[in-house]
Parts: C-alpha cells; sequence; structure tokens
C-alpha cells in the first residue's frame, strides 16, 4: 500500500499535530487492506529535527494509540539524511528487515519522547517476527509518503 499527501503548513517546518504524516500513513494502510495493529514495525522519517520528530510523533500516536503500536526506529540516525535517496534506502534497510526479523536500531536514541508510551527501538537491533512494515518519507513542504511492505509469503 502506498499513501501520500500534501500538509503545505511551512516551507520547512511540518504541522505540529502531523495532519499530512497522519493522512499519508492512514492511506498507505487503507491501500494495502490493513489495520493499524497488523503494522510490525516502522521506519520512521525522523531527521532528529525537534519540530519534525514531534510532529511526526503526533502523527504516529495519532494512527497507532499513544500505548501500543509497532517498533519504531530510525535508519537515518546511522546512516544520516539521504535527500532524494533517503526514502528508498528506508524502504530497502526495512526489506532487509523483513527478510532478517531485524528491527535496525535508533543509534544515539538514549532518552525516548516521554510523553508516548510508543515502542521506540533505541541503539541496539531487536531480533522479531516481522509481518508487515511502513516506512515514512517527508520532504520539504509538506510532501508525504509512506508505504507498506510486507515479507514475502514463502519466506515466513
Amino acid at each position: 500500500g502506498y499513501g501520500t499527501s500534501a500538509a503545505a503548513y511551512h516551507v520547512t517546518a511540518a504541522p505540529p499535530a502531523g495532519a499530512g504524516a497522519e493522512g499519508s500513513m492512514r492511506l498507505a494502510l487503507a491501500q494495502a487492506g490493513l489495520a493499524p495493529g497488523q503494522i510490525d514495525y516502522l521506519n520512521a522519517h525522523a531527521t532528529s529535527t525537534p519540530l519534525g520528530d514531534a510532529s511526526e510523533l503526533a502523527a504516529m500516536c495519532a494512527v497507532f494509540g499513544e500505548r501500543a503500536g509497532p517498533a519504531i526506529s530510525a535508519t537515518k540516525s546511522a546512516i544520516g539524511h539521504l535527500c532524494g535517496a533517503a526514502g528508498a534506502v528506508a524502504a530497502v534497510v526495512t526489506t532487509l528487515g523483513l527478510r532478517d526479523g531485524v528491527i535496525p536500531p535508533t543509534l544515539n536514541l538514549a532518552h525516548p519522547h516521554p510523553e508516548t508510551g510508543l515502542d521506540l527501538v533505541g541503539p541496539t537491533a531487536r531480533a522479531a517476527t516481522l509481518r508487515y512494515a511502513l516506512v515514512n518519507g517527508f520532504g520539504f513542504g509538506g510532501v508525504n509518503a509512506s508505504v507498506v511492505l510486507a515479507r514475502w509469503p514463502e519466506a515466513a
């Protein structure tokens, strides 16, 4: 499933409540025919900016609930922000995680956001049985994209 939305809130800042990010995630889930509770892992856009990360966290809480949801990590913490290639690389890493049963770490995440009960994966990779994953990629001007990936059935 794929979802895209526009949240033309500000050229470089996402709206605080995360409406655009929430919209793209909900559209991707709907196109995939999945409920939020079926997602095992989310590779967050997470560029480590206070405004952007808070907006994405708000969107994830809106979609998955504040005390539940998938394991969440940010592969940008290990490879940096590759601008136009960031979403493609995140999708590749997520695909490998689905295949190998590994949730990649979020390097340098020592103190997760205290107001959420989301399952934020810290600096160590985690083994997990993964069936479905969601990848977020957001851009300047409020462009939001999310894609749902699934583990290949024969590999399950």
